[in-house]
């Protein structure tokens, strides 16, 4: 693979680390949005629920950034997306007394959301075909192996 692929895959990395980063350090700091939307989806444990959503996105988020068992990290984070979208980003959203307005607004919210989820799942999928490239911890653990044998 040519130098500028290894390097457009480093951007690559940095664009779909970036959310799982943010998104689980912001879960981890303040668990209780995700709690009431895990309880809300009818899951047990919210509260422990939520501090493993944001340990998982913050783990995974660094592994796909440094190029860590990308492939392993990327299959699982697709199925994350998809899983998330479909659970907690389908159904119509009934909150009693809010405004109808609002409420279209948020079942529209919640339409993207599945969108962008399955969109993600697919960056990820096309990641863990092709792996983190030559610029990734992956690929000098990869030629340290190569050079033990």
């Amino acid at each position: 693979m040519s130098s500028t692929n290894n390097a457009l895959l480093v951007l690559v990395r940095v664009l779909l680390s970036f959310m799982f980063i943010m998104s689980g350090f912001g879960k981890l700091a303040d668990p209780a949005g995700t709690a009431g939307m895990i309880s809300g989806a009818g899951l047990p444990a919210a509260d422990l629920l939520a501090y493993a959503a944001g340990l998982f996105e913050l783990v995974a988020g660094l592994f796909i950034l440094v190029g860590f068992q990308t492939k392993i990290t990327a299959w699982t984070v697709a199925l994350f997306c998809v899983f998330t979208g479909l659970v907690f980003h389908t159904g119509t959203v009934a909150i009693e007394g809010w405004p109808e307005g609002a409420l279209g607004w948020i079942n529209t919210l919640n339409q993207i959301m599945v969108m962008k989820n399955v969109t993600l799942a697919g960056g990820y999928i096309a990641l863990a075909i092709t792996g983190a490239g030559a610029y990734s911890i992956d690929a000098r653990r990869g030629s340290a192996q190569a050079v033990a044998a």
